[in-house]
């Protein structure tokens, strides 16, 4: 790992990420945490460009179409907490585009971790409640760290860390809020 202007700001790019995903772990609703997590994947694919890591790249631009999917879905449709034959179908579109930029991008078996962790996370957002969405966080925290391992991304590893934690941590508050309730 040479440290080039390209590297530097890939690093710049995946700390924007991070510190954007890291807040989406405290969201109370569904919506903000598209938002956030909108502006987090351009950060990302930002990164994934200067490091010439495709097959993050096409997770990025799938989750680009995933959160605007959903985000209009939401707008169009308002939010609900039943998954319905369309959200399914939503659902098995993204999973096949996944597979597809999968075989076009792949770079070893460790490239498909960032598939599994995109894959994951989709279903994190797809589904509607926020204590499965911070619980996911945790495999999908534990594939994003190994594929920054993979690509040499230093800043990724750490941060990535450090959302691992948070996304605990918020699937946490959210069990003792919800244990508080009952």
């Amino acid at each position: 790992m040479e440290l080039t202007l390209s590297y530097v700001l890939s690093q710049i790019f995946i700390i924007i990420n991070y510190a954007l995903l890291g807040l989406s772990y405290y969201c109370k609703n569904r919506k903000t945490v598209l938002i956030i997590s909108f502006m987090a994947v351009i950060a990302n694919g930002l990164s994934y460009v200067f490091l010439d890591a495709y097959s993050g790249l096409a997770m990025c631009i799938l989750a680009l179409i995933r959160n605007i999917i959903f985000l209009v879905d939401e707008k169009k449709n308002g939010k609900s907490e039943k998954i319905t034959k369309k959200d399914i179908i939503i659902l098995i579109i993204l999973y096949t585009i996944a597979i597809v930029s999968a075989v076009f991008t792949y770079e070893g078996f460790l490239s498909l971790l960032s598939v599994v962790g995109t894959m994951l996370y989709t279903y994190s957002v797809w589904q509607k409640k926020t204590v499965i969405y911070k619980f996911m966080g945790i495999p999908v925290g534990i594939s994003w760290i190994i594929y920054n391992i993979y690509i040499m991304s230093i800043f990724g590893i750490i941060l990535e860390a450090v959302l691992l934690f948070c996304s605990t941590s918020g699937y946490i508050l959210e069990l003792r809020k919800s244990k508080i309730k009952k």
